[in-house]
């Protein structure tokens, strides 16, 4: 939105269910990838299920169902798209996809995350208290797997594009090349992480896209009336 006010062409390209809600606040969208509802409970399902015991080949099949559906489709839509721009942003899914696409046409991309999703010494399970080497060990861990399960249709993308094989996985390329990752979160949330990435990741808060709710006065109202409430979230299957 910031982008359009100064006086740039933005163009975005979303799940389809997303794509009213993008036309909401006053920027054009075009459908892209799987909807987004959808996904959310397949990852969770994933999710679950990755912590079970049970034959790898099983959990790479469900992963490739869930990672790389549409991944042939999503780049031509993006390709097409992305035609005489100047960037690229990615969230924290495809962006191997998108990294391909921004090399096609020799322009940056950069990221947008809403949780830290880059390898760091700070955030592990979230039922124990996980010691820094064995936080790194999972998240390395879990970007190897899906970097395994997105290799060949990375592949194959990159073939169509015209691009030579990619010595390393795209997650790599990225953090190795210090692509620009924008954490779009509360650096409060993770004690010790904006120390540990010294500005090279920096933090900007959520994303509220300035939409108003009807009950913004009523919360302003009852927040100012006492003192600072506490807030708990849970979540949970």
């Amino acid at each position: 939105m910031e982008l359009q006010r100064r006086g740039h062409e933005v163009r975005m390209a979303v799940p389809p269910d997303l794509v009213d809600f993008v036309e909401l606040v006053g920027l054009s969208a075009a459908p892209y990838g799987p909807d987004s509802r959808e996904q959310i409970v397949a990852v969770a399902d994933f999710t679950h299920s990755a912590f079970k015991i049970q034959n790898p080949v099983t959990l790479v099949r469900a992963g490739k169902e869930l990672f790389v559906k549409d991944w042939a489709e999503m780049s031509r839509t993006l390709t097409a798209l992305a035609e005489r721009a100047d960037l690229l942003l990615t969230g924290q899914t495809y962006h191997g996809l998108v990294a391909n696409v921004a090399e096609y046409y020799d322009i940056p991309v950069a990221g947008l995350h809403h949780f830290p999703v880059r390898v760091n010494g700070q955030v592990g399970l979230p039922f124990l208290r996980s010691p820094e080497p064995l936080v790194r060990g999972m998240m390395k861990a879990g970007w190897w797997l899906y970097s395994h399960i997105t290799k060949a249709d990375e592949e194959a993308q990159r073939r169509e594009l015209g691009l030579p094989p990619a010595l390393f996985a795209a997650s790599q390329r990225m953090a190795e090349g210090g692509t620009l990752e924008i954490q779009a979160y509360d650096q409060a949330v993770f004690p010790g992480l904006a120390a540990e990435w010294s500005g090279r990741r920096p933090f900007v808060g959520a994303l509220t896209l300035e939409l108003t709710t009807d009950t913004d006065d009523e919360v302003a109202s009852w927040i100012a009336a006492g003192k600072p409430p506490i807030y708990f979230w849970t979540c949970g299957r």
